[in-house]
């Protein structure tokens, strides 16, 4: 949950989570949806879906037992070298060195290593430093000493040197760079992506939703609209490229069944802002006023004010909240 996430924001889900799975058996019986209702809002969905996968693992093929063996760690879905080592140093004192942005920086400052760290030659080279250093005898204690330096002390920016416990090993400080490094990776570009996404509203206030997305071969124009909408239940959205009406009205016209006697009234709303990763986007909520809700094979139709409370993306759930306060203030 904290991987690119804040503490602050983390605990409060946290907290739910485990009450309603305290254990790895309870999360693995889980239905999915429920998973994904629980961690709905923090984002980085593949997170829960890989969490819930690894406790299916666990529980299938390991009787419940976290595995100790880092190939069957490395096995799990969702877990890579820097949580394998974590999890097998901390929590059953296994001589495996982390590797993470904090410890990074603490490295990085004590050889004065100039350059993009993340840069895999010099992140190998920082991999095997820290194996070097690592207390072998407190592995898990060693490792959490120096996530916990580079995450109180050796800080991104104005590092506190004078209370360093490891200062006068510290070559950047002796040269007077310590706030230099590591140096500033190149930030991608933010793209702009623009969006447009159909509500639909019967006269009983009922919409419709789409199941999770997968990425079609045959189709080009929403090739990375299911990663935009975090393969999550979903409004139908394509991409607008300037003209939302239009762009919705070729995309229903060509994925809902023909009912000839309905005519739908499209009606734009105010834009939703949403960033994600190198992502800008831009989506404009088009309500789609019909007498009845289209019947789609795997569609949800229901009550629109009920959709924020669904597993669903912050996207997903924007757009449902511009809706709902354009129809109560209309």
């Amino acid at each position: 949950m904290l991987q690119q996430t804040r503490v602050a924001a983390v605990v409060p889900y946290y907290e739910r989570f485990l009450e309603r799975f305290p254990d790895v058996r309870a999360l693995a019986n889980a239905p999915a949806e429920e998973v994904l209702r629980l961690w709905s809002g923090l984002g980085y969905y593949s997170r829960s879906r890989n969490l819930h996968q690894a406790a299916k693992q666990i529980v299938a093929d390991y009787g419940a037992e976290f595995p100790r063996r880092e190939s069957e760690v490395l096995g799990l879905a969702g877990i890579g070298d820097y949580t394998a080592a974590a999890v097998l140093s901390i929590a059953f004192d296994e001589p495996f060195a982390v590797l993470d942005g904090n410890v990074a920086r603490v490295l990085a400052r004590l050889a004065a290593l100039r350059g993009d760290v993340r840069e895999p030659r010099r992140w190998r080279a920082l991999e095997t430093r820290a194996n070097e250093l690592l207390a072998r005898e407190a592995p898990g204690d060693w490792n959490q000493a120096l996530m916990e330096l580079g995450a109180t002390l050796c800080t991104p920016r104005s590092p506190r040197c004078l209370l360093c416990p490891v200062r006068q090993f510290c070559t950047a400080r002796k040269l007077g760079i310590a706030e230099e490094l590591p140096e500033k990776r190149k930030k991608r570009a933010a793209a702009a992506v623009e969006l447009a996404a159909a509500v639909f509203l019967d006269a009983s206030r009922n919409s419709l939703l789409l199941p999770p997305p997968t990425v079609s071969a045959g189709r080009k124009a929403d090739d990375h609209v299911p990663s935009l909408v975090a393969k999550l239940w979903h409004f139908p959205t394509v991409l607008s490229n300037g003209d939302p009406e239009a762009a919705l009205k070729e995309f229903l016209a060509s994925s809902l069944p023909p009912e000839p006697s309905q005519v739908l009234r499209l009606e734009a709303l105010g834009r939703v802002r949403h960033t994600v990763t190198y992502r800008r986007i831009t989506v404009t909520p088009v309500l789609v006023r019909t007498k009845t809700v289209p019947r789609i094979a795997g569609a949800k139709q229901m009550a629109l004010d009920e959709i924020p409370d669904l597993p669903i993306s912050n996207l997903t759930r924007k757009v449902a909240r511009a809706a709902i306060h354009h129809e109560t203030t209309v």
